[in-house]
């Protein structure tokens, strides 16, 4: 049997998607996963966060841990509630610096979400796409090449992270009221000054609610 701990490193980089998603996906705390691999904490994956797991990333059980005759057989449908969303990683990117000119939006790849866990954030798949991240403007919370999760669903605004469209620029900021149908696109690096602008001329895309990243 494959060592665990280093199987499910390797998967996720292939995957590549972060231990921190993974933990988040099986409804653990950001740092769970981590700490399996590389302070044996806990000594094993307990069984429902393990056949999660093996599930969203294709392989058996045995491979994460567990027995052999509790092996994942991709033959078989998964129920509905444990079933899979394909979100479309769209070609585009949000810029946290100068801008992003946009670009052709035909998918070239998915990143995969379990629906139950859709179901739990009050996330809709067909509302969500997956974008990169460009600058350092977002840094520390959004890192170049991170990707983000965009829900596209209409909602009254509240104020987060949100891709928006300026002109024929994409960005990702935090947007914020000001009142009197004014916003300000704030950046987490204080070395970007706020950028003012009347509702009327931003474009907002969707608001920012995950993100894929290496540690």
């Amino acid at each position: 049997m494959s060592n665990p701990r280093e199987k499910l490193r390797e998967l996720a980089r292939e995957r590549h998607s972060s231990l921190a998603a993974l933990s988040t996906m099986i409804g653990r705390n950001p740092t769970y996963l981590q700490q399996f691999i590389s302070k044996g904490s806990p000594r094993k994956l307990e069984e429902q966060d393990r056949r999660t797991l093996s599930e969203f990333l294709g392989v058996p059980e045995s491979d994460l841990g567990g027995p052999e005759e509790k092996s994942y057989d991709s033959s078989k449908p998964i129920p509905l509630d444990r079933g899979w969303i394909d979100v479309p990683r769209l070609p585009l990117s949000a810029s946290a610096g100068p801008g992003a000119t946009v670009g052709e939006e035909i998918p070239f790849d998915n990143f995969r979400f379990s629906r139950r866990w859709l179901r739990e954030q009050g996330l809709d798949g067909s509302e969500l796409s997956a974008i990169v991240v460009e600058g350092d403007s977002m840094e520390p919370l959004l890192r170049a090449g991170d990707e983000v999760l965009v829900d596209r669903s209409v909602r009254p605004f509240r104020d987060g992270i949100h891709v928006v469209r300026l002109e024929d620029t994409l960005l990702v900021k935090r947007v914020a009221a000001q009142g009197g149908g004014r916003l300000s696109l704030l950046s987490q690096n204080l070395a970007y000054p706020p950028i003012e602008v009347s509702a009327d001329e931003v474009e907002i895309i969707g608001r920012v609610v995950w993100k894929s990243g290496r540690l």
